[in-house]
């Protein structure tokens, strides 16, 4: 990852030349940065990210370019776009693609609803690629929707793990030097060219030990581990609210096996915990009929498509009072559930099923609810597809 300042002009060949802030613009820099540290939000100046995109993946050993193949049925560069779209001060995404690869970039972009995301033809090698990004960007054509940025941030497309406060850094070192790289030994020679035709000081940005890039195949498995962690850190815990005792037990269990629970009974609660893409939902139904709550959950998912991105795991819990329903005709209700799960399949939300006894004496109560967290655990975790639509009894 570089970022340097883009304007002036400059030599044709690597690319537009980089520059430090001075004067009033660093003051503006420094008020912005500080605003954006204290978590004010986004910059009052335009950043813009350039992501080359244009290799064959040799090295990978795959007839696919290693930033197109899947992780989680999903294309690696649809993550890391992911990862730069959440930055709010970010403006603008250019991503320098091979003119072969062109249609099925747009087709991610299209199917994943990628924003900010300008596409340019890769070129050669990938100090070509970065100068066509570059270029595009300082431009500023009146029919463009790009307009020139103050610092241009260039990162790998297999890098799916970058988080905030490193582009933060990186930023704010290309404010104060001109122009920064995380890795200056190991890393790409982009920087080292810098020096050489601008003749500026230059800032080494440690990077965190996720900032890795994706170049084999067991980095692919290495990827999709690290992203099933991530997806498995946040459950939500949905209780319908007539009758909270028995749910609220059962999420006691879960706390010794999962982190980051979120427990919500209202429905505006939800709606803001799908926003920040919380993939994981423990639906406890326990005095409303069979699929009630699960019936509005799933409504609500469907509604903010956020399953487009990853698979969003539902499990509808359902206790058993077996002195009042007959076992039989309680399971019979419950299989109805395969149903849903074909047509959740379809919108990638996985559904499942869990069916815990209750009432019962205090003792096998607790080895069922325990039973039954060990279950929830191992499905969010896994996301097992295999049994999507089973009713599991605990």
């Amino acid at each position: 990852m570089e970022s340097g300042r883009l304007g002036g002009s400059g030599p044709a060949e690597p690319g537009p030349r980089l520059r430090g802030l001075r004067g009033t613009d660093q003051a503006v820099w420094a008020s912005s940065l500080s605003e954006a540290e204290a978590g004010a939000g986004c910059f009052a100046l335009a950043v813009a990210a350039v992501l080359p995109a244009g290799g064959s993946g040799e090295r990978m050993g795959v007839p696919t370019p290693k930033q197109f193949c899947p992780i989680l049925e999903r294309p690696l560069i649809s993550y890391t776009l992911q990862a730069l779209e959440r930055v709010c001060w970010i403006k603008d995404i250019v991503v320098a693609v091979t003119g072969e690869n062109m249609e099925a970039m747009k087709g991610i972009i299209q199917r994943y609803q990628h924003k900010r995301i300008s596409l340019v033809e890769a070129g050669v090698t990938r100090h070509r690629s970065i100068f066509n990004g570059l270029k595009a960007l300082a431009e500023d054509q009146p029919n463009s929707r790009l307009s020139k940025p103050e610092v241009v941030i260039i990162h790998d497309a297999v890098r799916p793990f970058v988080e905030e406060d490193v582009l933060l850094k990186v930023v704010t070192a290309a404010q104060e030097y001109g122009c920064s790289d995380h890795d200056l030994e190991f890393g790409t020679e982009c920087l080292h060219l810098a020096l050489k035709y601008c003749h500026i000081k230059a800032k080494l940005v440690e990077g965190s030990p996720d900032l890795w890039k994706v170049t084999y195949k067991r980095d692919l498995y290495a990827a999709e581990s690290i992203i099933k962690e991530r997806i498995s850190q946040q459950i939500c815990v949905v209780m319908d609210t007539k009758d909270e005792h028995v749910g609220c037990r059962l999420e006691e269990t879960l706390k010794n096996e999962l982190n980051h629970m979120k427990k919500v009974t209202s429905g505006r609660d939800l709606q803001q915990i799908i926003l920040e893409q919380c993939y994981s939902f423990v639906c406890v139904n326990v005095m409303t009929s069979d699929f009630e709550e699960t019936h509005k959950l799933l409504n609500m998912l469907e509604e903010s498509n956020i399953s487009i991105l990853y698979p969003v795991v539902v499990i509808s819990v359902h206790f058993l009072d077996y002195k009042s329903v007959p076992f039989g005709q309680k399971m019979e209700n419950l299989m109805h559930i395969r149903e849903f799960a074909k047509e959740m399949k379809k919108r990638n939300i996985l559904l499942y099923g869990l069916l815990i006894y209750y009432p019962q004496d205090e003792q096998k109560l607790k080895e069922s609810l325990k039973q039954g967290a060990t279950i929830i655990a191992a499905l969010i975790k896994e996301r097992n597809s295999g049994l999507i639509g089973q009713l599991l009894v605990a």
